[in-house]
């Protein structure tokens, strides 16, 4: 038989293998649809995780124990549901209560998306207890209720308290510290350049073998060598140069 709770009530669980399911409703598709996730974190006497491990959310999914684990999402006609999977009666007696947490970074639209908690028996799915949660605008997480050693057993209480600043704020309140980007490490001094090899001497021309006197060609400069020298400037033609067939003026 479902029990919808107030904030603030607590009911006994007839068993002790349990599921929390978050269900909620998107209004729309595309960007504007919430993104909610639901995380547990198991909690000794002093209120905070005894170790990381304590820490069940979409990036560990699994308790080392084995006891608490996730289950993949799911959307069908009501909307979409996340899962906490719990076997409390195996827990360490060190465990004194487990938190059921749900963080949206995005926001939650909660009065559109219409987040609820629900607790289920795991063999059947018949749900124990529902509670309907209302985050505020500016709240990113809240934890939603809790399930806390009673007597021989276990009872679920309906919390509903926001928090701002997400999952990582939440899990800060408990104990968990968010992980640290990895530091990069100092670049390595780079090697001081090699001097580049002086070039080598350029090889020594062949001898060059003296040339024959010539007589130079007409027009030419007197010298050793029969090719023209370019600072040599030919004399002014005269008529000796002008077409045969032309007399001369």
């Amino acid at each position: 038989m479902t029990h919808p709770l107030d904030k603030g009530a607590a009911i006994h669980l007839p068993v002790t293998v349990v599921r929390a399911v978050l269900r909620w409703t998107p209004t729309a598709a595309g960007p504007g649809v919430p993104d909610i996730d639901l995380s547990a974190l198991l909690l000794g006497d002093g209120g905070r995780v005894r170790s990381e491990g304590d820490f069940v959310f979409y990036n560990q999914p699994r308790h080392p124990s084995g006891l608490v684990r996730r289950l993949p999402r799911r959307r069908d006609a009501a909307g979409l549901r996340e899962t906490v999977e719990m076997d409390l009666a195996q827990l360490d007696a060190a465990v004194t209560r487990v938190v059921l947490a749900a963080s949206a970074d995005a926001g939650f639209q909660a009065p559109d998306s219409a987040p609820r908690l629900l607790v289920q028996e795991a063999a059947g799915a018949a749900v124990l207890a529902a509670f309907p949660l209302a985050p505020g605008p500016a709240e990113t997480a809240v934890v939603g209720g809790e399930l806390a050693r009673a007597g021989d057993g276990w009872e679920f209480r309906a919390l509903g308290r926001g928090v701002r600043g997400g999952l990582v704020a939440l899990a800060r309140e408990f104990g968990v510290n968010a992980a640290r980007p990895p530091q990069q490490a100092a670049p390595a001094p780079a090697a001081p350049a090699t001097p580049p090899a002086p070039p080598s001497a350029p090889p020594a021309p062949p001898p060059v073998a003296p040339v024959p006197h010539q007589a130079p060609a007409y027009g030419y400069p007197h010298s050793d060598h029969p090719q023209p020298d370019p600072g040599f400037t030919l004399p002014p033609q005269g008529p000796q140069f002008l077409p045969q067939d032309h007399p001369a003026g």
